[in-house]
């Protein structure tokens, strides 16, 4: 009776076991300044195990599903990386967690910043971008003609309209910010070959608003840190 016991123990252990296997855990928490109190509008978390990355919140929050073992960096402009392995606690698949930050303290020469008379042009592209309205969504008085106008913004042609009309629109933004990409490159602001501009500005998904309004300063802090991000996702593209 003895010698059966163990195998009786064995048994009854495996249903157990089975269960407290993740195949994904939600990991969630709060990256937090060592320093000070601080706003992340940078934070990225990158699962370096499967080289996708998610933007967390500005208030330091973040929450993604991952997978046990799974390599998971914390990266934010100015900060040092940190990074954990993700481990289920036992008999659940959510894991809380509280990052600290160092900030990455860089000394600088002094440099002089000239203006570039093709970035102020740039600068009149951006302002201008407006997406041109169709004649079909415009060209209606619906005071006079009510049913007409109605057919008209139901209509799927009408629909066609504002669909091209958007992806024009969309196209014009991508060849401004290609062109702000250019001229940071010739002027060593940022390191991008230009054949992967196109992935970086879909990953970039800059706001319209954010492109029309922002300074030029605004934009090269904001691309800059967003190419430290795109690296740590693609470091193959980035030979040292």
């Amino acid at each position: 009776m003895l010698k059966v016991l163990p195998y009786i123990l064995f048994i009854f252990l495996i249903p157990k076991a089975l269960y407290s296997q993740c195949e994904e855990i939600y990991l969630k928490g709060k990256v937090i300044d060592t320093n000070a109190v601080q706003s992340f509008y940078n934070l990225m978390v990158i699962n370096m195990t499967t080289k996708q990355g998610v933007f967390g919140h500005p208030d330091g929050t973040f929450a993604v599903y991952v997978r046990p073992g799974d390599k998971i960096a914390f990266s934010v402009k100015g900060y040092n990386k940190k990074y954990i392995i993700a481990v289920a606690p036992e008999n659940h698949c959510k894991l809380d967690t509280i990052i600290y930050l160092g900030p990455n303290i860089q000394v600088f020469e002094a440099v002089d910043i000239h203006p570039i008379k093709s970035l102020s042009e740039i600068k009149e592209e951006r302002q201008a971008l407006s997406m041109q309205e169709t004649r079909t969504v415009t060209g209606i008085n619906v005071l006079q003609s009510p049913i007409t106008a109605l057919y008209e913004r139901f209509s799927k042609t009408a629909r066609s309209k504002q669909a091209v009309a958007s992806m024009e629109h969309q196209d014009n933004m991508n060849a401004i910010v290609k062109e702000l990409l250019r001229a940071y490159v010739s002027y060593d602001v940022v390191y991008l070959d230009e054949e992967n501009f196109d992935n970086f500005i879909y990953f970039l998904n800059m706001d319209e608003h954010f492109l029309k309004t922002a300074t030029d300063y605004d934009l090269i802090m904001y691309i800059q840190g967003k190419l430290e991000h795109y690296k740590t996702l693609h470091p193959e593209l980035f030979p040292r």
